[in-house]
């Protein structure tokens, strides 16, 4: 897929920045609500509120500012095939376990940040669940692919565009270890925006990798074996031992690598036979 057209887009690189800067405000502007309904509403039912008012206010600013610049703002919410589909989610699995996590894992973490992510850990109820999987990976991937990706793209080269999109999202989660994976998945999804112009795609991207994210988070802030949590493992214990390390490891990235050689080829097919 080539770059999609050289006519002037929105949003462009200094643009994209300030985009992230309004996501940063609304949730600083937004905290003083959190406070105060948190008490009365719960903190899961709160913290939906909070993240729906941040995110979606942001894109409906930007929303409006692109159809006003450019006359139109569609979204493709094609899903190609549920073979792509489950290709992404084996893909996405396997850089979870076997590139993002072991680089994470080697950046130490402070006490009271350990806390934090326990305690997001502890929140396990349906509102949790539905910001975690459903809201965060649909208003986020309209915006960083939706939005500033599918922008970029028309006055950078993918390359170019991809990675800017990918580190303004890991950016945004304001911590290294979120930076990290979120950059990372983000590399991924734009790609895959990239070839086939589907929003879809990368929410389903999005929407495995934070339920996986979540079931970790479950797990470490139950304590799985009532001795220690899981941050307090050395890498090499957190799979079983070394050996496991290597097979795990091993298999995992096999995956990946398999799984997005057959979603390139799956692309290229249906590039192919949209010329034809």
């Amino acid at each position: 897929m080539a770059k999609i057209s050289n006519e002037e887009s929105y949003p462009n690189i200094r643009e994209s920045w300030r985009v992230v800067g309004t996501i940063i405000l609304f949730s600083i502007l937004f905290i003083p609500i959190k406070m105060i309904f948190e008490t009365t509403l719960g903190k899961e039912l709160t913290f939906l509120i909070y993240y729906v008012l941040t995110m979606g206010i942001t894109f409906v600013i930007i929303h409006r500012i692109r159809i006003n610049r450019q006359e139109t703002s569609n979204y493709d919410f094609g899903i190609s095939s549920i073979k792509i589909a489950l290709l992404l989610c084996f893909a996405t699995i396997a850089i979870q376990i076997g590139i993002t996590f072991p680089i994470i894992s080697q950046i130490p973490m402070p006490d009271f940040i350990q806390k934090i992510f326990l305690d997001d850990g502890s929140t396990t109820g349906v509102y949790s669940f539905i910001t975690i999987v459903i809201a965060a990976p649909i208003l986020e991937e309209l915006i960083f692919r939706g939005f500033i990706l599918n922008g970029l793209l028309k006055s950078y080269s993918p390359l170019k565009a991809i990675i800017i999109s990918s580190l303004l999202f890991g950016l945004v989660h304001l911590n290294p270890w979120q930076f990290i994976g979120a950059s990372i998945g983000g590399i991924l999804s734009g790609w895959v925006y990239f070839k086939t112009n589907k929003i879809t795609l990368p929410i389903i991207i999005h929407m495995t990798n934070n339920f996986l994210a979540l079931l970790v988070s479950y797990f470490n802030s139950r304590n799985v074996n009532l001795t220690k949590s899981i941050s307090e493992y050395s890498f090499t214990e957190l799979y079983g031992g070394t050996t496991n390390l290597i097979v795990i490891l091993t298999v995992a990235i096999t995956i990946a690598i398999s799984s997005i050689y057959l979603l390139d080829k799956e692309f290229r097919k249906k590039e192919k036979n949209s010329y034809a």
